[in-house]
């Protein structure tokens, strides 16, 4: 490995510039990171975003550019401090918004403390579906960073006690069928909230119950029909969680009316929400979401969730998304881009294979 200096990666060369396959520096890990040999790495709407403005002024410090932010693959060396990893473990990760810590690429670095082992009953290609999914419900709900305002502050899943506080609560999840979706109906699941909508098309109905939806309301009604159907579907009771996976203007207006007065919004784009709709003492919390455990103030939040991860994975607490593998390595994931981009993927998570690159 010493002696490989250069490797595949998927390229963004300049601003403005298509994505392109071509060659960049393996990076050599930090005395806390590990290198990543990277066999799968999942695609997400970020990685068509970044490439184009306001994200790609905010978020790419120089060009080329290397993004991707989800990926599964084996160890090949750690850092001088690494006690917790070996070469040849199976690990899922969070990439990052720099060069060396990114996932579209066949190796990479990362911190050894924000990642988990990979169980034997689940493959790299599932592995990589989870880590930006699932780290946005996490951190939406549980990061309890001082004086950070992207959080709900509940309390956390892994602290005795903590489903005492939603045990029994109604919870509406929007886009039940996304992947962030998908792992908000999983933690909404595991931390005690019943009943548990989702909204989404009807032939996803069936997987989403499995994963833990009580119910599933069609997507395509409007707003006024979805919210008359939903005290029947808590009988009564008011819906106290709402999880918006799409926050876009159209979901954001249904996400806030449902939610009863006091309880906790998330949303994953910034708060479109009209004013008119915000009444004085309705106490409805939001929080807007920055979903990736490498920032700072999410680092303590991440470590914890990283810890417990493997046997939530291994005991089916949480379950990767479906997934669909791209063919040719990196030069699919362009491609795959403009199907995220299009709203041409339902319910499963594209994965490319960095190793795969010609």
């Amino acid at each position: 490995m010493a002696t490989i200096k250069t490797q595949k990666a998927l390229l963004l060369p300049a601003e403005g510039a298509q994505y392109t396959v071509g060659e960049a520096p393996v990076p050599r890990p930090g005395a806390k990171e590990v290198l990543v040999k990277v066999i799968s790495a999942a695609l997400n709407p970020i990685d068509w975003k970044i490439a184009i403005p306001p994200f790609s002024s905010a978020l790419i410090p120089e060009y080329p550019f290397i993004t991707g932010t989800d990926g599964a693959g084996e160890v090949v060396e750690v850092g001088g401090e690494v006690t917790s990893l070996k070469a040849g473990d199976r690990i899922l990760f969070q990439g990052w918004f720099a060069n060396p810590y990114a996932t579209f690429q066949q190796f990479c670095i990362v911190p050894a403390e924000i990642t988990a082992k990979i169980p034997d009953n689940i493959t790299f290609d599932q592995a990589a579906s989870v880590p930006l999914g699932l780290a946005t419900v996490i951190l939406a709900l549980y990061n309890q960073h001082p004086n950070y305002p992207k959080t709900l502050r509940l309390k956390p899943i892994w602290e005795e006690g903590a489903t005492v506080e939603s045990a029994g609560k109604a919870a509406l999840v929007i886009g039940g069928a996304s992947s962030v979706g998908q792992y908000a109906i999983q933690v909404a699941k595991f931390a005690g909230f019943h009943p548990i909508i989702a909204t989404a098309s009807p032939h996803n109905a069936i997987y989403l119950m499995s994963l833990g939806a009580t119910h599933v309301v069609d997507r395509s009604l409007s707003h006024d029909q979805i919210l008359s159907k939903l005290p029947e579907l808590t009988g009564g009771k008011p819906i106290e969680f709402v999880y918006d996976a799409i926050s876009l203007p159209e979901t954001m207006p249904l996400a806030y009316q449902a939610l009863a007065p006091g309880g906790a919004l998330a949303i994953v784009l910034p708060d479109v929400i009209p004013a008119e709709l915000k009444k004085e003492g309705d106490n409805k919390r939001i929080a807007y979401v920055f979903g990736n455990v490498h920032a700072p103030e999410n680092r303590a939040c991440g470590v914890e969730m990283y810890k417990r991860l493997t046997e939530w994975l291994e005991k089916g607490v949480i379950k990767p998304n479906p997934v669909e593998v791209l063919p040719n390595g990196l030069a699919s994931v362009p491609e795959g881009l403009d199907r995220l981009k299009n709203n041409q993927v339902s319910a499963k998570k594209l994965i490319a294979k960095p190793q795969e690159t010609s």
